[in-house]
């Protein structure tokens, strides 16, 4: 049900079109809260009809317009109930985890490549965390939102750290006491 909530909250940030949120699912939420074009459109209707969010009337109206939409007071105190509620953390489900299980049962052909590769993988992904932390969060933004909205972006850089360190000590495990190898 998240999917909808981080709509509603793009869309208070700053009215979008589709297209627009689409963007920035791609540059920022989606860091965190991955949907398709497709998800994204499909919600917007879903949200329209449950009177959570109207498309804006044009200034002026043209042929092939994108629609913009914002968030109406129901859509709000939807997103704020939302933020309010209890909800256990999810089961990690990661295909690498379950795949360097199954590598003790069938054997490790391929795997220390592929955790080289996403050991690499975070150690870019952190470098653009890390890049957007010194872009975006200067000391003198220190309004409550900015605090919150870093606060996200730390919790991205400590998991992508954790992954490092973790995908580091898996590929020692691999080569063994004295790095033979598996």
């Amino acid at each position: 049900m998240s999917l909808p909530h981080a709509i509603l909250t793009a869309l208070l940030e700053k009215p979008s079109s589709g297209l627009e949120l689409t963007r920035r699912f791609d540059r920022s939420i989606g860091y965190f809260w991955q949907a398709t074009h497709q998800q994204i459109y499909r919600e917007l209707g879903k949200l329209e009809e449950a009177g959570h969010i109207r498309a804006l009337q044009p200034a002026q109206r043209s042929r092939g317009q994108k629609k913009e939409y914002e968030v109406l007071p129901a859509g709000r105190a939807e997103l704020a109930a939302w933020v309010g509620r209890t909800e256990d953390p999810k089961p990690v489900r990661d295909a690498l985890l379950l795949r360097m299980r199954a590598a003790a049962v069938v054997g490790t052909g391929g795997l220390e490549a592929e955790l080289r590769r996403h050991l690499e993988l975070h150690r870019r992904q952190l470098a653009e965390y890390l890049d957007i932390e010194e872009r975006h969060f200067p000391p003198e933004r220190d309004s409550v939102e900015d605090r919150l909205r870093h606060v996200v972006l730390r919790g991205g850089i400590d998991l992508e750290r954790f992954w490092i360190q973790w995908l580091t000590h898996a590929l020692e495990e691999l080569e063994g006491p004295s790095g033979e190898g598996g």
